[in-house]
């Protein structure tokens, strides 16, 4: 098939018309056609020139052939970007001028008029080469998300965002405006796909010849996820979920190593694992530090999931979308939560499920009927006294940070503030602001300030539920002790008189911060995490000015904490 496509490639770029096509004209307009007569669809009221814009502007032209569900058709790709702050104009000469594969992409977001796409950079010959787009790190595979539903552009980046400020990694996302074989196509997310990379989610890479020892164990991405759009094969969990009235069950796909590739040692490993992690979570002794579930999963990416699911009351949330990892036995080896994928029709965004309520849990999903239910695990990890205190330190910790009101009242007016011009053409191509588009919520912001300030009424009301309803009781000396296997950390000397010594051993590159506590609990000292390459990591903090006394040290390695006491003398 893909031999086919290089065929193609070659016959499509050696065709008179093409140095006009890759230049980031369209196949519609001639060589010496003005850029400014790239106009909106006659769908819109009244069409509009588009000659320059505050967003990097993207071109892609198909050359004529109609882009499909899949396989990827060869497409030229044309990028302008001048960096940050600087005016994009389609006469500019472009950052990238080179070709691509693209595809629609999607589940249920198929059937909106105004499409996502997923694209490879590729050579000439259609082999896929990594690249370096708009600052982001070099690969191959990359996202164009429409957003068509999400009228404020906000929803999916924020989920993005609010991950990454916990100290995970995220996807990185830029704002693009795009047009398509001539055509204005409106606002876009470009951003990253979730792939196992050394820039992306770090964990080992694993290959079809490693089928035994340490080797077997990881590194592997999965998620659990309907099956159309990029859903594929995988194996269904030997338990129910919390609803199973007709007939639900959870279904685990592969994602990396990908279907086609991962052999069948590694799947009866990787099932075989999840299987262990669920027995112990379901077992009477699923609470044991040493035993329980924690033996084979990483707490606080459990604890830092629920959270993004509940402040953005996720209608998909646990059950659609839902990525897991696990890295390699010798560099950690416990399963992991996230990345946070897929939240356009999160924070009161979906009209059905109790998705636009303020109040409520998103983990109890109260649409029995529906095939796609949540796994048990989070019930069953209320049921422990120390999870719940965990997530209420968490959960306070983050109250003063990252999930503050400020924090989304400043991300949300910096974001929409950015797009303020480009939305303007965005509806005037696409004429859906006032009008229902599924699964919008009652009553319609007729403008795009409305949506913009009708998600932060909503934000603030639902910060304030969980405020009042977080289950436990956080008490800061008791955290999450376990030191993580692939992280070391020691401090010295202890007892300390001025300056206390921090060492981190690091396996692979993480987000690493830091809190004291005082035994009040008040915070004493706080360094937001930052990034650390692999290897030995050494900090020193003047403490002279702390009364003596017991201190408890926070430390903070890609969002699993580790604490260890000290003493002031």
């Amino acid at each position: 098939m893909r031999t086919f496509f290089f065929l193609l490639i070659l016959v499509i770029f050696s065709c008179p018309d093409f140095a006009q096509t890759v230049s980031g004209t369209g196949s519609a307009i001639s060589a010496k056609t003005p850029a400014n007569q790239f106009t909106t669809s006659t769908n819109a009221a009244t069409p509009t020139e588009f000659t320059s814009s505050n967003l990097p502007i993207v071109v892609i032209n198909t050359n004529g052939q109609a882009i499909l569900d899949e396989p990827k058709i060869p497409a030229g790709l044309k990028i302008y970007n001048k960096g940050a702050g600087q005016r994009n104009y389609l006469t500019d000469v472009p950052q990238f001028d080179g070709y691509s594969g693209i595809e629609i992409r999607g589940s249920s977001s198929q059937m909106f008029p105004k499409k996502s796409y997923g694209f490879e950079s590729w050579d000439a010959l259609g082999n896929s080469i990594n690249v370096s787009f708009l600052g982001m790190p070099e690969e191959s595979d990359w996202i164009l998300n429409a957003n068509y539903t999400d009228k404020s552009f906000l929803r999916n980046v924020m989920a993005y965002q609010v991950w990454q400020n916990m100290g995970h990694y995220g996807t990185r996302y830029h704002f693009v405006e795009l047009i398509l074989n001539g055509q204005y196509q409106g606002i876009y997310i470009f951003s990253e796909k979730i792939k196992r990379d050394k820039n992306r989610l770090d964990i080992a890479k694993l290959s079809a010849t490693q089928n035994s020892g340490d080797e077997v164990t990881g590194g592997y991405i999965f998620k659990i996820d309907k099956q159309t759009g990029s859903g594929g094969s995988g194996w269904n969990s030997s338990y129910l979920p919390s609803v199973s009235s007709n007939g639900q069950k959870i279904f685990f796909q592969y994602e990396y190593p990908k279907e086609t590739d991962i052999t069948s040692q590694q799947k009866i490993y990787l099932s075989g694992n999840v299987y262990e992690f669920e027995t112990a979570l379901k077992g009477a002794n699923f609470a044991d530090t040493a035993n329980g579930f924690r033996k084979y999963a990483v707490e606080n990416t459990f604890i830092d999931y629920f959270l993004v699911n509940e402040v953005s009351k996720n209608v998909d949330g646990y059950r659609i979308s839902t990525f897991l990892n696990k890295e390699r036995d010798s560099k950690g080896g416990k399963i992991r939560m996230g990345p946070v994928w897929d939240y356009d029709i999160a924070w009161h965004n979906a009209d059905y499920c109790e998705g636009d309520f303020t109040t409520g849990w998103a983990y109890q999903f109260p649409c029995y009927e529906d095939y796609w239910q949540v796994p048990f695990w989070w019930s069953r990890l209320l049921e422990d006294p120390r999870y719940k205190n965990n997530l209420a330190c968490r959960w306070q910790n983050l109250r003063q940070t990252t999930l503050s009101n400020a924090w989304f009242d400043t991300y949300i007016d910096s974001i929409s503030g950015q797009l303020m011009e480009a939305q303007e053409r965005n509806f005037i191509q696409w004429l859906i602001l006032g009008v229902y588009v599924w699964p919008n919520p009652s009553p319609l912001a007729t403008t795009y300030s409305g949506e913009v300030s009708t998600l932060k009424t909503w934000m603030h009301n639902r910060l304030s539920w969980l405020d009042s309803n977080m289950p436990g009781t956080c008490d800061p000396a008791y955290g999450i002790e376990e030191d993580e296997a692939d992280n070391t950390l020691n401090i010295y000397p202890n007892p300390v008189i001025d300056n206390l010594n921090i060492k981190i051993r690091i396996f692979r590159k993480s987000l690493v911060g830091i809190m004291i506590f005082n035994q009040q609990g008040l915070v004493l000292t706080t360094i937001n995490p930052v990034a650390k390459s692999t290897g030995e990591w050494s900090e020193s903090l003047d403490i002279s000015s702390f009364k003596p006394g017991v201190y408890l040290l926070r430390i903070t390695i890609n969002g699993n904490i580790s604490t260890k006491h000290f003493i002031k003398i």
